[in-house]
């Protein structure tokens, strides 16, 4: 899993293209971005992958103005700059600068805040126009780009990437060569400091004592069993408008920097609430960052009969879409379940490590074409020729052939979901990347032999004569 190597917030007034972009840059739809609504309405998470380096994203909601939210808006927006090592402010260049672009503008530099102006939308519009119109603001640089068509975007990419070529947030080396790194994850009060606890034994108690537990994500090294383990008890992550203290923003994001270093992530649920929505953006973000995942529902114990009849349907129907994540029913307080927990991490884990050869992984990738052949696009056969290991924690691929960048959404989720079963990657999000293979003979002229020449000017001499008698 790349390192974070910093966060950047995206910034200005509604209706300028911030969530078109942010899906661009994540590679998200709308109902896969990774919303954390605990910190503000509106407000999402996200991962730019570019290059050998991982950029934390926020997309905020529009501030200023005279909506009835702006003050909210603004206070959680503020967090975000806060937060953020740069500020991205977003211009929409079909509607040109209003007030409320001066105001944000006016803001940013009272307050001394280092800021990239970007404009959106600005396809169909005169460069030169927009050159002179924002000149009234005496910006140094501008990006140009256009989020819902791509224009501009992997150039403001490189940019963005270079304004952290030096900078990443590094786990405690060491710390993290001692064992597997474990998060539990979840929403307040749902039992995780109590699973915590109870897996690494009431002996070690006074670690969640200290000042400020419940503000940070707390790294807990153990043995079990012969085997090296750091346990990371994070925050829980809260609903929208819950979060009022600036302290706990803040700790939401190191519960989002534990999903990103730890190798298997720990999802605690509450049997007795059930999966809600807050659950989902959670799990949502644990796998776009490639943790491998085991979802803990706790208190299991305190359901009756039906009552967990009744759960268990709920966690079948609304959990539908990752049937390959292990669900276990458990007791932190009572500990029941809890001892098999770690067998289960291990598994995950050795299944992260995603320890295969490429001749293997070749010989799947064969089996799973003659299952099901790719499609052919405009006549032509897709080739689908190689697949090699390409990293661990997440285990990625690389599959090298022919048009792959023409595969179909659901040609790419068939591989992926056949590999995962075929390798048996239990708990793990598999990404693949699909590599084309290059041209040899691309910008390439091929010359004519003297033979061919001679043969070319007889028949262009034939074609003159016949033209003349005609």
């Amino acid at each position: 899993m790349d390192q974070i190597s910093g966060t950047v917030a995206l910034v200005g007034r509604p209706n300028v293209g911030k969530s078109t972009l942010f899906n661009k840059l994540t590679k998200t739809r709308d109902a896969l971005v990774a919303n954390v609504p605990g910190l503000t309405r509106d407000r999402r998470y996200g991962v730019l992958s570019s290059a050998d380096k991982s950029i934390r994203l926020i997309d905020t909601g529009g501030v200023f103005g005279d909506h009835e939210l702006s003050d909210v808006l603004f206070e959680q927006t503020l967090v975000a700059v806060k937060e953020s090592d740069l500020v991205v402010l977003l211009f929409d260049g079909r509607e040109g600068i209003t007030a409320v672009d001066q105001e944000i503008v006016d803001y940013l530099r009272s307050q001394n805040i280092d800021f990239l102006p970007v404009i959106n939308k600005v396809d169909g519009v005169s460069r030169d126009q927009l050159v002179s119109e924002f000149s009234l603001f005496g910006f140094d640089d501008l990006a140009f780009i256009s989020s819902a068509h791509g224009i501009g975007v992997s150039h403001f990419v490189d940019r963005l990437s270079s304004s952290f070529e030096n900078s990443s947030i590094e786990p405690d080396s060491e710390v993290q060569e001692k064992g597997t790194r474990v998060a539990v994850i979840g929403r307040p009060n749902v039992g995780k400091s109590t699973l915590v606890n109870r897996l690494i034994g009431e002996d070690r108690q006074v670690v969640f004592d200290m000042p400020g537990t419940t503000k940070d994500s707390i790294d807990i090294p153990f043995n079990l069993e012969g085997a090296d383990y750091v346990l990371i008890d994070t925050a829980g992550v809260r609903r929208k408008g819950k979060v009022s203290e600036i302290t706990e923003k803040f700790s939401v994001v190191k519960a989002l920097d534990a999903m990103e270093r730890a190798q298997v992530a720990i999802l605690v649920l509450d049997a007795q609430e059930g999966v809600v929505d807050q659950d989902l953006h959670i799990l949502e973000y644990a796998l776009s960052v490639g943790c491998g995942l085991i979802i803990a529902v706790n208190k299991w114990d305190g359901l009756d009969r039906d009552q967990k009849e009744q759960a268990n349907k709920s966690l079948e129907r609304k959990l539908s879409f990752i049937p390959w994540v292990i669900v276990k029913r458990i007791s932190a307080l009572h500990g029941s379940g809890v001892g098999h927990l770690f067998s289960e991490v291990e598994a995950v884990k050795v299944a992260g490590e995603f320890e295969v050869s490429t001749s293997y992984l070749s010989r799947v990738l064969e089996a799973l074409v003659q299952a099901h052949p790719a499609p052919s696009i405009r006549g032509r056969n897709i080739r689908l020729k190689v697949a090699t290991r390409a990293g661990s924690f997440p285990p990625r691929i690389a599959i090298h052939g022919n048009q792959l960048k023409e595969l179909p959404g659901s040609y790419k989720r068939y591989l992926e979901n056949g590999f995962r079963e075929r390798l048996d990657l239990i708990g793990n999000p598999v990404f693949i990347d699909f590599r084309d293979s290059e041209n040899p003979f691309a910008g390439r002229r091929n010359e004519l032999t003297r033979k061919q020449k001679n043969r070319r000017t007889r028949i262009i001499r034939h074609k003159k004569r016949r033209q003349r008698r005609q």
